[in-house]
């Protein structure tokens, strides 16, 4: 038996949705397009699912949300979390200490779907970009007064740090217990965020967990991402793409569509399909 691609996942935030605009029409009639065609059709995001919602609308074309960067999947037309995975209160309050004893500001958010919501860390040095989400989740914010606050479950940790790899790097390098992704702020586009995770989460891993939920062979994937964050996506995906707003490290590794500004989802998924591809499923 022979079939075509049966699933299309893109990220979101600079892949679907440019910085500074919406969705193309294009891209919405691309969408549209791959229903047509059975294609089942997921964003994998690092944002939670209350901004998530806040960005699109209810009846927007897709099948499945892949959020908080894997650790949670919402079926899209059911409006139903169908899986969701969280941090135990013991690792949290492990990890907070460390962060603490080395003055790293970090936010720790609440388990899904209520990972919105937040405890936060100040170190009280100038941190412009931990200052702009506070500000963004305010009503949401709860300031951390003492160690035995950061003893609670959670959906991940945040720690917003400069534009320094190495600082990354170095940090990521004593935490072996779970799984770190690094992310480029959605914020100022600049500072590394260190997205702290149960060990097994990454958006490969929710992508892997639909697909075995919804009898799909991955090897008839195609996935497109622009960012650190995608990697494991990417490495995962059968026929990977980035924009060519990426990094250049990425750009250099996978094929490269047009920019975000560009509809370049609808330029690779146009390049998958105009192949023609046939394989075993």
């Amino acid at each position: 038996m022979t079939s075509k691609i049966k699933i299309v996942i893109s990220d979101l935030d600079g892949t679907l949705l440019p910085s500074q605009g919406e969705v193309s029409d294009r891209d919405l009639e691309t969408l549209n397009r791959l229903q047509k065609e059975k294609i089942v059709r997921v964003i994998a995001t690092g944002r939670n699912l209350y901004s998530v919602l806040s960005v699109l609308p209810d009846d927007f074309p897709i099948d499945y949300l892949i959020f908080a960067s894997g650790a949670g999947i919402y079926d899209w037309k059911k409006k139903q979390l169908i899986f969701s995975q969280k941090l135990d209160s013991e690792l949290v309050h492990e990890i907070s200490l460390e962060l603490m004893s080395l003055e790293n500001d970090f936010m720790i958010l609440d388990p899904i779907p209520n990972n919105h919501q937040f405890a936060y860390y100040r170190s009280g040095k100038p941190n412009p970009d931990f200052d702009r989400r506070l500000s963004l989740y305010k009503p949401f914010a709860s300031p951390i007064g003492h160690s035995d606050d950061t003893q609670r479950d959670a959906c991940q940790l945040i720690v917003i740090l400069s534009n320094c790899i190495n600082g990354f790097n170095q940090l990521k390098a004593k935490f072996e217990k779970v799984k770190i992704i690094r992310a480029t702020s959605p914020l100022d586009h600049e500072s590394i965020w260190m997205e702290i995770f149960p060990l097994h989460i990454s958006k490969a891993y929710g992508a892997e967990w639909l697909c075995n939920y919804l009898d799909i062979n991955p090897v008839l994937s195609m996935v497109i991402g622009n960012d650190y964050n995608d990697l494991d996506l990417l490495e995962w995906g059968k026929h990977p793409f980035v924009v060519s707003n990426a990094p250049k490290e990425l750009r250099e590794k996978y094929q490269v569509s047009k920019s975000a500004d560009e509809s370049g989802f609808s330029h690779a998924v146009d390049q998958v399909l105009k192949l023609k591809l046939n394989f075993k499923a």
